[in-house]
């Protein structure tokens, strides 16, 4: 839920540092009634403070209710006190929707006509993080599916579906996981038709799913799915439409929504000016229009698809341009 008008910024690491900025420049342009205020969070944090996610971030957060975060690096191996920040929020707050959308866009490395969302559960399966040594050779790390998350996950899905083109598709692996995977699929399945009959649902195993999202992403509209799977199939979904680096996404719970550009830290051009900005802003348009900011989202939209329709774009999508010339692009075409 949210209370004011301040946007908590999560800059984080990498190239997040260099892209969530933007959006103060983008309310600036627009001329919009929000604020931002920046919080620390990551691994520098950590290593600065012993805290990846402070109180004080996490307070913010769940004070104003909205957040856009960037990224954070990860070290490769265990660090004692280190866990994943932005998991760590999901699960505190309660973030139990994953929504990540894959549009078409006019760049070459987008396919035509893919117009998607991936509904993914945010909180449970095997991101719980119960990992442990049943002895000296084997590890098990546990999975859990509840009936009250596969509910929100369902609501979340079939609310969009209705809004979208009627039809959700539950991806899962009940072939293999017959208990866990079979009581999401009948707990989605059932909660949907209660609550909105007149979808179209249908299922289809994971793996079957993944490999027709590839040959023929046009016949999907919603799909939700468990955890994992979600993450797993998201990014095949980006892939789609150009790259992680156009990849927009929102965290959503009942009282915090935190919007975030799946891509990552990106060590490899952190610092090189090349970063897309693209995802950053698809997940700004998509915090705007849940405000009810429409007008201000679809100029931002319209902005950034002609700047991409001109060519102007960063390395990873095919251009040549820096993060800094493509911002350019698209502000001085929202000012005129």
């Amino acid at each position: 839920m949210i209370t004011n008008n301040t946007i908590c910024l999560l800059p984080g690491d990498g190239i997040g540092l260099e892209v969530i900025p933007i959006a103060e420049t983008i309310i600036d342009v627009l001329d919009i009634e929000l604020s931002t205020k920046t919080y620390p969070i990551g691994w520098e944090c950590f290593q600065n403070t012993g805290k990846a996610l402070p109180q004080n971030t996490l307070d913010a957060i769940s004070k104003t209710g909205i957040a856009l975060f960037g990224a954070t690096s990860s070290p490769k191996a265990f660090v004692q006190g280190y866990t994943s920040p932005i998991i760590d929020l999901r699960q505190k707050l309660d973030l139990y929707a994953n929504l990540r959308p894959s549009k078409s866009l006019p760049i070459p490395s987008s396919m035509p006509n893919v117009d998607l969302v991936v509904v993914r559960e945010n909180t449970e399966g095997l991101y719980i993080r119960k990992e442990y040594w049943k002895n000296k050779t084997t590890a098990i790390a546990e999975r859990q599916i509840s009936f009250h998350k596969c509910e929100q996950i369902a609501k979340i899905a079939a609310k969009l579906a209705k809004q979208r083109k009627g039809h959700l598709t539950i991806g899962h692996k009940s072939n293999v996981l017959s208990l866990s995977d079979g009581f999401f699929l009948e707990t989605v399945t059932n909660t949907v038709k209660n609550y909105a009959p007149e979808l179209i649902i249908n299922d289809q195993l994971i793996d079957s799913l993944a490999h027709d999202l590839i040959i023929k992403p046009d016949t999907y509209d919603v799909i939700v799915t468990p955890n994992m799977y979600g993450d797993i199939i998201s990014d095949v979904t980006s892939a789609l439409t150009g790259g992680l680096g156009i990849a927009p996404s929102a965290n959503i719970g009942d009282q915090c929504v935190i919007y975030e550009p799946v891509h990552g830290s990106a060590p490899n051009i952190s610092g090189k000016n090349i970063a897309n900005p693209t995802a950053t802003i698809l997940s700004i348009s998509m915090m705007f229009k849940d405000l009810g900011l429409h007008l201000a989202a679809n100029q931002l939209d319209k902005a950034l698809y002609s700047t991409l329709q001109e060519g102007i774009g960063t390395p990873d999508i095919g251009g040549n341009s820096t993060t800094s010339k493509m911002i350019d692009a698209i502000m001085e075409k929202i000012k005129h």
